[in-house]
C-alpha cells in the first residue's frame, strides 16, 4: 500500500513557489484610487493661490473633485498669524484681524448642482506641531472681563497638547474644523448683506464688510469688483462657515445645502480642541491637513434650512472620564448693562437685577463662575483659567422653560489635569 506524503512546506514558502515576485511585494505598494491634495504655499493667505478669506459666490474653485474621492485640504491657521513658541502677547495685540479666517478652497464637487445637497465625511485631520490659545482685545465672551492680550503655546502631537504656559495639563486631541462651509449665490448673499446691515445701524456686533487684506483681491480687496459684497468669515450662517461645533470631529458627517452649481466647499480654521463656547474667542488653533469625501445626494437642499451634521459614537469618545461642572442663572447685579445688550439700549434693562429668559446671560454667569472655581482650586491665573475654559469646558443649555432664568452649565473636563487629583 503506497504511503501518502504530507507536505508541511511553510505558508509564506508556498508564496514563494506560486509567485517569485510575492515575495518582495507589501501591502504599501497596493494604491487605491488617486487622492486629490489642495496644498497650501507661501508664507500667509495672500501668498497661496489656493487661499481666501471672503465669501462670494464669484470666487473660483481651486480644484475638481468626484463624488466619494478622498481630498485633502492643507490650511492655516484661523488668524493667518506669524505667531510661534517666543511671540508674545504684544505679538497677539499686533495681529492683523481683517486677515482671518484664511481658508482653503474652494473645492467643486462633480455633479453637484443648485438645490441638491453634499454629505462631507471628515476622514482624517493630521495636526501640525504647533497651536496657540490667544486673547485678542475686544473679542471673546468675556471681552470686557479680559481686555488685554494673552498666548498659550501649545505643543501638539495625535494624542494632546501641552504647554509650558499651562504646567500639568494636557488637553486631548478632539480635532475639528472650525469653519466649514459652501458658497452662496447671489439671493442668499443680498439676504445676508440687508440683515447685518440692519443689524450694524441698529448698534449691534457685526463685521460688515472690509476690503483691507480680503482675498481674492480682485474680486473682495480695496480695488475689487466686489469689495462690498464679499461677507466675512467670523459669523456662521445658512451655509456653514465659523460653525465652531466641537461634536464635527473625524468621523461625522456634514450636510451643506448647495447654492451654486459644484457647491463650493472649502475649509480651515481648524482646532486641535475647543470647550463648547469658545468663550476665549479662539480654540487651540492650528494650521492641519484634512482629509474629507463628499457624495451628492439629489434635491437634498430642500430638507436643509442650515447645517446638519450626524455621526456614531463620536459624542460617546467626547465625554470626559470625570467632570466638574458649575451653573449660571439670568441675574445680574443692578445697575449693570451687559455688554451684548448695549446696544438695545439700558433703560429697562440696566436697573434689573434679574432679566427674563436670557440664555447669553446664564451662560456668561456659568462662564465667570467656572473662572473663579479654577483660580480658587487649581491655583491658576485669571487668564490661565479662561483659556483653559475656552479649550477643555463645554456650555451646556440646562432648561429653558423655567421663567424668569434660564440655566446654563459649564462642565470641566477633569482629564486636562496630569497627575492631579480630579
Amino acid at each position: 500500500m503506497a504511503s501518502k506524503i504530507v507536505w508541511t512546506v511553510p505558508l509564506a514558502a508556498l508564496c514563494l513557489v506560486g509567485n517569485w515576485s510575492a515575495a518582495f511585494a507589501d501591502t504599501s505598494d497596493v494604491k487605491g484610487p488617486a487622492t486629490l491634495i489642495v496644498a497650501k504655499s507661501g508664507e500667509h493667505c495672500k501668498d497661496d493661490p489656493n487661499c481666501f478669506n471672503r465669501i462670494h459666490y464669484a470666487v473660483k474653485p481651486v480644484a475638481h473633485a468626484m463624488p466619494g474621492q478622498l481630498f485633502v485640504l492643507e490650511t492655516r491657521d484661523g488668524l493667518d498669524s506669524d505667531l510661534n513658541f517666543e511671540s508674545t502677547a504684544a505679538d497677539v495685540a499686533a495681529v492683523d484681524l481683517n486677515r482671518c479666517h484664511p481658508l482653503t478652497g474652494p473645492v467643486y464637487i462633480e455633479g453637484a448642482k443648485r438645490g441638491d445637497s453634499i454629505a462631507v465625511t471628515v476622514v482624517d485631520i493630521a495636526p501640525d506641531d504647533f497651536g496657540t490659545t490667544t486673547v485678542v482685545p475686544g473679542f471673546g465672551f468675556l471681552r470686557d472681563v479680559f481686555p488685554d492680550p494673552y498666548i498659550v503655546h501649545w505643543q501638539l502631537n495625535r494624542l494632546d497638547a501641552r504647554s509650558k504656559d499651562m504646567p500639568g495639563i494636557a488637553v486631548p486631541n478632539n480635532a475639528f474644523m472650525g469653519t466649514v462651509g459652501v458658497l452662496p449665490d447671489k439671493p442668499e448673499l443680498d439676504k445676508w448683506l440687508k440683515r447685518e446691515k440692519a443689524l450694524a445701524e441698529a448698534g449691534g456686533q457685526v463685521l460688515t464688510p472690509q476690503p483691507v487684506e480680503a482675498l481674492p483681491a480682485d474680486l473682495c480687496g480695496v480695488d475689487g469688483t466686489a469689495k462690498d459684497e464679499c461677507v466675512r468669515t467670523v459669523p456662521p450662517r445658512e451655509n456653514g462657515g465659523n460653525i465652531d461645533t466641537n461634536q464635527t470631529v473625524v468621523g461625522t458627517t456634514l450636510h451643506f445645502p448647495c447654492f451654486i452649481d459644484g457647491c463650493g466647499l472649502f475649509a480651515g480654521d481648524v482646532h486641535f480642541a475647543m470647550g463648547g463656547g469658545e468663550v476665549a474667542g479662539t480654540a487651540i488653533e492650528m494650521g492641519a491637513k484634512v482629509t474629507l469625501q463628499a457624495k451628492v445626494i439629489p434635491g437634498g437642499a430642500s430638507r436643509l434650512s442650515t447645517v446638519h451634521f450626524e455621526g456614531g459614537s463620536q459624542l460617546k469618545k467626547l465625554a470626559p472620564s470625570s467632570f466638574y461642572a458649575v451653573t449660571g442663572l439670568s441675574l445680574k447685579p443692578e445697575g449693570e448693562l451687559p455688554i451684548f445688550d448695549t446696544y438695545l439700549g439700558g433703560q429697562k434693562i440696566a436697573p434689573l437685577a434679574n432679566l427674563s429668559e436670557d440664555l447669553t446671560l446664564a451662560a456668561r454667569n456659568a462662564t465667570l463662575n467656572m473662572v473663579d472655581f479654577l483660580v480658587k482650586t487649581k491655583g491658576l491665573t485669571r487668564e490661565q483659567a479662561y483659556v483653559l475654559t475656552s479649550v477643555a469646558v463645554d456650555l451646556d443649555i440646562a432648561q429653558v422653560v423655567d421663567v424668569p432664568n434660564m440655566g446654563v452649565t459649564a462642565i470641566l473636563n477633569r482629564d486636562v489635569f496630569v497627575g492631579q487629583q480630579p
